[in-house]
């Protein structure tokens, strides 16, 4: 009797934290244009120096210039880093602001 009870015991126990999970994810960048919000007014000026003849730290990476990206009502700067490239012969396609909106940057055949 006790060798029964014991097993139904490890069995309840076992899904006692069992529970149902559901997830639901919205991604924007990535491998494609990110359309974001609209934005009053344009980004500063960007005056960026690359770094000069540098080579990547490590094979298939890539220089990522820096760039401005909205955040609420400002504006904030991304300094340049090198960046993985996702898949070969990737090329990096950098943020812009066109006709009052910001459009992330991508990774492009």
């Amino acid at each position: 009797m006790n060798r029964k009870l014991a097993i139904l015991f490890l069995l309840a126990g076992t899904t006692l934290f069992a529970r149902t999970h559901f997830f639901v994810g919205f991604g924007f960048g990535g491998y494609g244009p990110a359309y974001g919000p609209v934005v009053a007014y344009a980004p500063p000026p960007v005056y960026y120096a690359p770094p000069v003849a540098y080579a990547a730290p490590y094979p298939g990476y890539a220089w990522i210039p820096g760039y401005y990206y909205p955040v609420g009502a400002r504006w904030v700067w991304r300094a340049g880093y090198w960046g993985h490239r996702p898949f070969a012969g990737a090329v990096w396609v950098g943020p812009r602001y066109y006709g009052g909106r910001y459009f992330g940057g991508y990774w492009r055949r």
